[in-house]
């Protein structure tokens, strides 16, 4: 089995572009998203569109159940956002067909998927769509106990667009600390798969992984993220800081 794994696209078209070109040369045989196709970016009909149709699996995150529902918990900046998205997709060039269709696959994303041993959500196995797990979680020994105590073998995750692998024995291990290669053991895990389309650990290039049965390996995918940016300061209803911070990754 080797399956790729994306999270958080967030309306990027450059980024998924990027991402799935890299996939293409990887000869996996699934791809799985881990939720927030929408939200922040200025293409979400399109990254929507390629979503559909190129991924086996898409799960709800709580930028697309913004973008159905009244958002909450969002800063104002994601919440403009969110609903210039939801006008996009209610009215975006193109078919009547594929604008419902849109909006039946949003309303169909499932909130968790299992694989036994594995699980995938977008935010965590307590909390599938909106609980953050954070690096510095692993100082919180009770919350790890409880995230852990829902996990068989291990969960793929996303939603803080930080990579990494959480170990039951509350250590964080980021991507370049195992040269990008995280060896599958005994231990328990949780996997931070990254961010396609807006990366916050300080690196703007797109990441995801690929899941295979004794390793997981981090993936750092370059596109033209000022292309996103320019679209995204030429559009009233996103704030300039959105495209400020694909260009520095945070």
């Amino acid at each position: 089995m080797k399956r790729a794994i994306i999270s958080d696209i967030h309306g990027n078209l450059e980024a998924l572009r990027a991402v799935l070109a890299h996939i293409g040369d990887q000869q996996v045989e699934e791809i799985f998203c881990l939720g927030d196709v929408v939200g922040y970016g200025p293409n979400p009909c399109e990254c929507l569109d390629l979503v559909i149709d190129r991924c086996k699996l898409g799960l709800l995150g709580n930028h697309d159940q913004g973008a159905m529902f009244d958002p909450e918990g969002f800063n104002s900046g994601a919440e403009r956002a969110i609903f210039w998205t939801r006008e996009q997709l209610e009215g975006a060039s193109g078919d009547r067909g594929r604008i419902d269709e849109r909006w039946d696959y949003l309303g169909t994303m499932p909130r968790i998927h299992r694989d036994d041993p594995y699980l995938y959500v977008h935010g965590s196995p307590r909390n599938p769509v909106n609980e953050y797990v954070f690096p510095e979680d692993i100082y919180n020994q009770k919350k790890m106990e409880k995230l852990f105590g829902l996990i068989s073998k291990g969960c793929f995750q996303g939603h803080t667009h930080v990579p990494g692998v959480f170990l039951e024995s509350l250590e964080f291990i980021t991507p370049e600390q195992v040269e990008y290669r995280f060896p599958i053991g005994q231990e328990r895990f949780m996997v931070n798969v990254g961010s396609v389309g807006q990366p916050r650990d300080g690196d703007p290039r797109s990441c995801y992984v690929i899941q295979e049965d004794d390793k997981i390996t981090f993936h750092r995918v370059e596109y033209d993220c000022n292309v996103t940016a320019e679209k995204i300061y030429r559009t009233p209803d996103l704030d300039n800081f959105l495209g400020d911070r694909i260009k520095e990754g945070r």
